[in-house]
């Protein structure tokens, strides 16, 4: 799960909590909502943590040339 699909469950489990009042039997939306929005975020803290340890550090080390003879 990338960073755009922890927001699409952080924005999708939102919606569910706190915009949606319509009552289906046996199901918790509101419960449901929560359930999205906290695996949205473990996926967007795991995301980010994973793309900060691959990103490359390179160093270049820059020499002028030599001067003309």
């Amino acid at each position: 799960m990338f960073i755009g699909g922890s927001i699409f469950l952080l924005a999708v489990g939102g919606i569910l909590s706190f915009a949606v009042r319509d009552n289906i039997n046996e199901v918790d939306l509101v419960q449901i909502g929560y359930i999205l929005m906290g695996a949205g975020a473990l996926g967007l803290i795991v995301s980010l943590i994973i793309n900060g340890q691959n990103r490359e550090r390179t160093v270049v080390e820059r020499r002028d040339p030599p001067p003309p003879a």
